[in-house]
């Protein structure tokens, strides 16, 4: 070198490489530049990432001092490792130059050009970025070229099987490769860094000798690319290289051996490369053509499919390969939507919510040009239909008469299965016209069904089955308009369908069988001519035996012969008939493979149709109506579940009709678990989602843990079902049956342990009875069949006082009586007399609550000043029972009669198992905190402005003990979120605003605040740990639902739900400037002579009535009587 370059250095700059490509054609990692030092040191840039186009970037630098070599050496190689190298990789390209010649290029880019490979000739754009003198110190750094014995073996392991792969020996070269990857192996033991490299090496040599048949045993190559990628975990840089191999691999082999199992596996595969491959990289373009995601693609495409979840899983990611617009998308839809389809052929109702979620996503995934969609719309309508059979919802049967509507213009006028599409509309307007009784509905029914046969001419397929659903369209039609020529009609196409259909085991008869009952039926209630019913109930016998035990379509065998025997019974009185007619109730309420909704709704029918004529079953009818709302309201959420209940006829008025049947049979205790199971179903499916756990924890804390959770998974789902997207309301149905199957295996799980043998189960009557043990609670029943009362004493048997004179109709009378009354006294001065509530209040002593103090004082021997709890139904929810007061002077003339305050402390509770679980919340003490909520102005169309409510709190303030923590929420600071954290927070909560009862769902029943509505379901789901007493200033706080008369679910029983032992409510709307009387009333009693400063929340209905009776003078009669206590 000449002395001339000696202390000066060059500054060049890599500024990337074209047209790179790899000798051996291996797909490498990155490309990188090598400029050789010396025999012992060179430079390495970064390693580059190939592009799809064979371009890379670098933009690195590197000073160079020319008097230390005669000329410049620069390598191109591939790497197979992004990460850790192994050896230097394969060598791409080597080129040589003087300094001078560098130089001669001035400061401009510009390329050098390599050797070609395969006729194109990489090159490297270059710069030399300038010329700077400084001293040789020695300062520059270099990496040292690796000549360990690992690297130096793997290098040359690279060159041989380059040889190899360009044709340059034969297979003693892939030998010899092999042979120095296998040295390398075997110095690289499983936990050495460079063993997953290693691994690969091997294993792509081996896979390159199998593909040109040089070597056989493909196995042993894809267990290495196995073991090498299980060393690359998601975020190792070099996984996606280990993919694409590994998918290579399967690949190969299943093209030669087509075992399914690995083209299922290279699908997995490719879609995790892909999620982890950018866009425009060599390895992606490699990875998405012809011979790799499109050959998966086309290769699961061919496969068959079944019914299984790995199959279904498959065509998902192979749709995730092919999205929409490339050429596959519409096969692999298909392929999707037979998987799902066959798997509800296997799995029916078992797994409904999934299949449907499947089927959504077929369709969504589906172009609108695409000619299958008509078949996928209707497969998805199959589902929801499927899921509405069995567990109701009038959003699935509107969905599913939605999807129909959209399918039909698909198969116009002409079309093969134009008649198909016509009939599946129109037996999903049928079952909504049998659901909701739109005319409209059977009308378009029945159109649709005659327009169906016209489009089925005789000799085709499935003309029995047209002609039979215009038959049962004509029927339904007939028993609501009773138009005669419907009926000779259906019975004439009834028998033309079964003509169609000799063989008695074909799969349909048994529809065409008892849709003729039916209408035999019909006719013989017309006619009275006895050959129809005999006609009718030997069809119905000859559907049974057509259909084996278990078929779900044996219910309507049972359900339609029953009515052939009550028809006949009702026309020819018969006990033999009757009692076959209530076996068939039976039969069919109890058929395991029918939906829940409609075995409720026979079940419903038999217990009506037995109290009508006094048959013995009817208790039994009744209990199989509750179980079966039990099972039911654990199959969806309780929102859905319950509203879905609302809508079948007769079910609102049940578990006081069974409870009045269990006193009629003198069953008392029978009737108390009755009542309280029938009731308390909105309450006791939400208690496995709050249950005391503390009972559990002292034997078994991680299966109190683990029910802990469930319940909140439990309560989380059950929110997100309300979604009004269809699809993520599915979803979240599916999660909350999962975590319902769960709970069930859980709490089963706690069955098995001592002591816990009824966790959870329908109480019995000893357990109910405990409620009674600070004194008798009075359950009073309000049926159409008997008006009663039963008082549950603190031990021994139930005492029943019946109401002779008192029918449901009068009730309801009096309660509508007393909402017009107090309407009306609330606009009357406080001076003037009140004598229409008066009236009210003596009717409600003498006609209900003096028989029951009678039992109370003569038969308990109940001490003057006791507590008593109030338990009502139906009409008696909404009158003020506590309020009862003969207003007459004693016959002595002495004073005035005692009224029921005056006797006894009165408390009320929606049910006695809400009492006991208050009771058993008790067990520890908190140290007291205290929130006084107000909203004076509360948000848009949440009321008016409530000018007292500051002067409220203030109250509350003043007699709260300045011991006690206190919290102040009111104005902006009172918002719906800021409520929830103060009734988390605080052990004692006093809310004065307004109250709004929903009579349409009950749940969202709500107090205003400034930004939202704190409704019931926020209260029954807040979080608060240790709640002790809340006063409820606020209207219409404890009014219960009219839609559900057995059920109180109202706010001031919410937020005892919640948690709050001891509630103060309101029973209807109260002026919030005399209210404050109540409450300072309240308070300054509440708080007076505290032992030892202990606030007690056990004392608050002792309180509210003396609070009461110290501002009569104050306050009006109705405001007085509109405060009421829930709770202990």
């Amino acid at each position: 070198m000449a002395s001339g370059w000696e202390g000066q250095s060059i500054i060049l700059k890599v500024i990337g490489g074209k047209k790179i490509n790899v000798p051996s054609g291996r797909t490498p990692a990155g490309i990188y530049v090598s400029v050789n030092i010396d025999s012992k040191r060179c430079w390495k840039s970064a390693i580059g990432v190939l592009s799809s186009d064979s371009f890379v970037v670098w933009g690195d630098t590197v000073t160079l001092t020319p008097d230390v070599s005669p000329k410049l050496s620069v390598e191109i190689r591939a790497s197979f490792e992004l990460g850790r190298m192994l050896g230097r990789g394969e060598l791409i390209g080597k080129f040589e130059m003087s300094w001078e010649g560098l130089l001669d290029r001035g400061n401009e880019p510009f390329d050098l050009s390599f050797p070609p490979i395969r006729g194109v000739c990489p090159s490297l754009a270059v710069r030399v970025a300038s010329i700077i003198s400084r001293p040789n110190d020695g300062s520059v750094l270099f990496d040292s070229i690796d000549d360990c014995k690992i690297a130096r073996d793997t290098d040359v392991g690279h060159m041989r099987l380059c040889d190899y792969m360009r044709g340059r020996g034969g297979v003693h070269i892939l030998d010899d490769a092999m042979n120095y990857f296998e040295l390398v192996l075997d110095q690289c033991p499983v936990d050495h860094p460079d063993h997953a490299a290693a691994l690969t090496n091997l294993a792509w040599a081996r896979l390159q000798g199998y593909i040109r048949k040089d070597l056989q045993g493909i196995y042993i190559t894809t267990t290495l690319l196995c073991d090498a990628l299980a060393l690359r975990p998601r975020d190792h840089p070099d996984r996606p290289l280990s993919l694409y191999y590994l998918a290579e691999a399967l690949i190969w082999r299943f093209s030669y051996h087509a075992i399914s199992v690995d083209i299922f596996k290279a699908a997995q595969l490719c879609h995790e490369l892909l999620s982890l491959c950018s866009e425009g990289t060599h390895l992606r373009s490699i990875a998405v053509g012809k011979n790799g995601v499109d050959y998966v693609v086309r290769a699961c495409n061919s496969l068959p499919t079944d019914a299984s979840d790995e199959d279904i899983h498959l065509r998902r990611i192979v749709l995730t390969l092919c999205p929409p617009g490339n050429q596959h998308n519409s096969s692999a839809i298909d392929k999707l939507a037979k998987a799902v389809k066959a798997r509800f052929r296997q799995c029916g109702i078992d797994d409904l919510d999934r299949n449907i979620q499947l089927g959504r996503e077929v369709v969504s995934k589906c172009p609108e040009e695409n000619p299958n969609r008509i078949t996928y719309l209707i497969n998805l309508a199959v589902s929801i239909r499927s899921r509405f059979d069995h567990h109701g919802g009038s959003h699935d049967l509107d969905e599913v008469i939605s999807l129909y509507e959209e399918a039909l213009p698909l198969r116009s006028v002409g079309h093969e299965h134009h008649d198909a599409s016509l009939d599946g509309l129109g037996r999903a307007l049928l079952t909504r016209f049998n659901e909701c009784n739109n005319i409209d509905d059977i009308n378009r029914a029945t159109g649709l069904f005659r327009k169906a046969l016209a489009s089925c001419s005789p000799g085709r397929p499935n003309r029995d089955t047209r002609l039979n659903n215009l038959a049962a369209a004509l029927i339904t039609r007939y028993d609501k308009l009773h138009a005669s020529d419907d009926l000779d009609e259906a019975i004439d196409l009834c028998r033309k369908s079964l003509l169609l259909l000799q063989q008695d085991d074909h799969p349909e008869r048994h529809r065409n069988l008892f849709n003729l009952s039916m209408a035999l039926c019909s006719r013989f209630a017309q006619t009275r001519k006895n050959k129809d019913v005999e006609e009718a109930i030997g069809l119905c016998q000859d559907s049974l035996v057509a259909l084996p035990p278990l078929h779900p379509d044996r219910y309507f065998s049972y359900k339609w012969l029953k009515e052939a025997y009550l028809s006949r019974y009702r026309v020819l009185p018969n006990a033999v008939d009757l009692s076959l007619a209530m076996e068939n109730f039976r039969l069919a309420s109890n058929h395991p493979t029918q939906g829940f909704p409609e075995r409720i709704k026979e079940a419903v029918q038999w217990a009506r149709q037995s109290e009508v004529h006094k048959h013995e079953s009817a208790l039994e009818a009744y209990q199989t109506c509750l179980d079966l709302f039990d099972n039911y309201v654990t199959q969806s959420s309780i929102i859905s579940s319950r509203n879905a209940v609302i809508a079948i006829d007769g079910a609102q008025s049940l578990p006081m009709n069974a409870t009045s049947c269990a006193i009629r049979r003198n069953d008392l205790q029978r009737g108390v678990e009755l009542e309280e199971q029938g009731r308390d179903q909105q309450w006791s499916l939400a208690s496995r989602l709050r249950t005391s756990l503390d009972d559990l924890k002292s034997i078994n804390i991680p299966l109190a843990h683990k029910l802990s959770e469930l319940s909140k998974n439990l309560s989380d789902a059950q929110n997100s079902a309300g979604n009004v997207d269809r699809a993520a309301a599915d979803r979240a149905e599916m999660e909350y049956r999962r975590l319902t199957t769960e709970w069930d295996t859980v709490v089963a799980e706690i069955r098995n342990l001592q002591g816990f043998s009824r966790f959870l189960l329908p109480p019995s009557y000893e357990y109910l009875q405990m409620a009674a043990c600070r004194g008798p609670v009075i359950i009073l029943i309000a049926s159409e069949y008997s008006c009663n009362a039963i008082i549950v004493p603190a031990s021994g048997q139930p005492h029943h006082v019946p109401f002779p004179s008192l029918a449901l109709t009068d009730l309801e009378m009096l309660q509508k009586h007393f909402a017009n009354v107090i309407r009306d006294t609330a606009r009357m001065v406080s001076q003037e007399p009140r004598t229409a509530l008066i009236a009210l209040l003596r009717t409600i002593w003498d006609e209900i609550m003096l028989p029951i103090v009678n039992v109370l004082q003569h038969d308990l021997k109940l001490p003057s000043c006791s507590r008593i709890w109030l338990c009502p139904t139906a009409a008696f929810t909404s009158i003020p029972l506590h309020a009862a007061n003969p207003f007459r002077m004693n016959a002595d003339r002495s004073g005035r009669e005692p009224c029921l305050e005056d006797l006894y402390i009165c408390s009320y509770t929606p049910t006695l198992s809400a009492l006991i679980r208050a009771r058993q919340m008790t067990t520890t003490r908190v140290t007291p905190s205290f929130a006084a909520i107000g909203q004076d102005r509360p948000g848009a169309r949440q009321g008016t402005v409530l000018a007292a409510i500051d002067s409220e709190l203030e109250l509350v303030h003043k007699h709260v003990p300045p011991t006690v923590k206190f919290t102040h929420l009111s104005g902006n600071e009172a918002t719906q979120a800021g409520a929830l954290e103060a009734l988390r927070c605080n052990t004692w909560v006093h809310l004065a605003c307004h109250g709004k009862q929903d009579y349409e769902h009950p749940s969202n029943s709500r107090f205003a605040m400034r930004n939202k509505p704190l409704t019931l379901l926020d209260i029954a789901e807040n979080d608060a740990p240790q709640p002790e007493f809340a006063f409820l200033s606020g209207c219409h706080a404890a009014r219960g639902d009219e839609k559900t008369p057995g059920e109180v679910i109202h706010l001031a029983a919410g937020v005892q739900f919640s948690g709050f032992k001891s509630v103060v409510g309101t029973l209807w709307e109260v002026d919030d400037a005399v209210a404050k009387h109540v409450v300072e009333a309240f308070y300054e009693n509440m708080f007076k002579d505290l032992d030892e400063g202990a606030m007690d929340c056990m004392k608050a209905a002792w309180t509210l009535n003396k609070a009461t009776y110290t501002v009569k003078n104050k306050v009006p009669l109705e405001q007085r009587i509109g405060f009421i206590h829930i709770g202990l």
